[in-house]
């Protein structure tokens, strides 16, 4: 069954007929013409496939010249493995959600590995990679699963598919994912989602706190960094797309703030001083909000730090986060050792 998002070039007539394939291979494509339009090169690759490049004639879309293909030898002799595509069906029994599995570093099927998704479901796109990357996330070297996801509620499907977004941030999409994980735990028995953490920033940030608020019995364990909490302090253009106007009861519902005294498992929150995307004053509201709510939480606060530059300390204390809370195991004493931040 082929991926509904990857990216595929046709052509077809003013009169609306003679659709014709100009990418037939199964991946993820992007091609560009010449300034004469009579020639077109093709460049595709899939998360298991490696970049290609193809030269094409546009008059009858014959491949003239195999312009070069990348060598991943070397990554794949140095321990490189391709993230593992997976797709089970959503909340309606039908539709096919579409993620993929970072598996960890020396992976053996007959262990069972704890499970972290990194999250992001803003209803402006789709956010699960495609294309080839040799990227690796940092967690998967400490054991775990990562699994991304584009559930309801994001872009790039059918009208429904991204309808189940308005005036209803909080879904995130988390009925499709908690079956995702389900399915994919029981096609591998590797998969352990007996305690499963989750991450995100910016809007996934909101997101992974909504999953201790509203999915607890699910997941366990969440950091969000740089999150917007409560759609109506962040920036309007971006809020009411999705959550309407005039504001609505549908904004408390989704609100983190207001529903702060729901929280169960283990969160950190991570904020940058300056943050010019969504205003810190986000995360310091949560936060009184919880502890006016007796409730217990990490918050991680860095000095000069913007909305995309959280840096190595909070990306270590993440790890130390999920490594605690998830493996139970004590993390390393990181002022024992001299390290280099930037």
């Amino acid at each position: 069954q082929e991926d509904p998002y990857w990216v595929h070039a046709y052509r077809i007539g003013f009169d609306g007929k003679g659709l014709t394939a100009l990418t037939p291979e199964p991946a993820n494509h992007h091609i560009e013409f010449s300034p004469d339009r009579r020639y077109y090169v093709d460049l595709w690759s899939r998360i298991d496939l490696p970049p290609r490049m193809a030269l094409y004639r546009a008059s009858d879309n014959a491949k003239l010249q195999q312009i070069e293909t990348a060598d991943i030898s070397e990554l794949v002799a140095a321990g490189w493995q391709p993230p593992l595509s997976f797709h089970s069906k959503g909340r309606d029994g039908k539709t096919d959600i579409w993620g993929v599995l970072h598996l960890p570093a020396n992976f053996d099927p007959t262990k069972k590995y704890p499970v972290v998704e990194n999250i992001y479901a803003g209803p402006h796109g789709s956010f699960v990679p495609k294309s080839f990357s040799r990227w690796t996330e940092p967690l998967t070297q400490l054991g775990f699963v990562v699994a991304q996801i584009d559930g309801m509620g994001t872009n790039n499907r059918s009208r429904a598919f991204h309808d189940v977004a308005w005036k209803n941030l909080k879904d995130a999409g988390f009925p499709d994912r908690i079956l995702w994980h389900k399915a994919a735990a029981a096609q591998y028995p590797w998969y352990d989602i007996s305690n499963v953490g989750i991450f995100g920033a910016s809007a996934g940030g909101q997101s992974a706190v909504s999953a201790l608020l509203f999915h607890p019995d699910f997941y366990k364990v969440a950091v969000a960094k740089n999150g917007c909490f409560d759609n109506r302090i962040d920036k309007t253009w971006w809020n009411e797309l999705w959550m309407g106007w005039p504001v609505g009861i549908e904004y408390s519902q989704s609100s983190a703030v207001d529903n702060a005294h729901r929280l169960q498992g283990k969160l950190m929150i991570a904020v940058g001083e300056m943050d010019d995307n969504v205003d810190p004053f986000c995360s310091f509201q949560l936060a009184d909000r919880l502890i006016k709510a007796g409730k217990d939480f990490d918050i991680v606060y860095v000095p000069g730090a913007n909305h995309h530059t959280l840096g190595t300390y909070t990306e270590r204390k993440l790890l130390d986060f999920f490594v605690r809370n998830i493996l139970g195991q004590t993390p390393p004493d990181w002022n024992s050792k001299p390290i280099e931040l930037e």
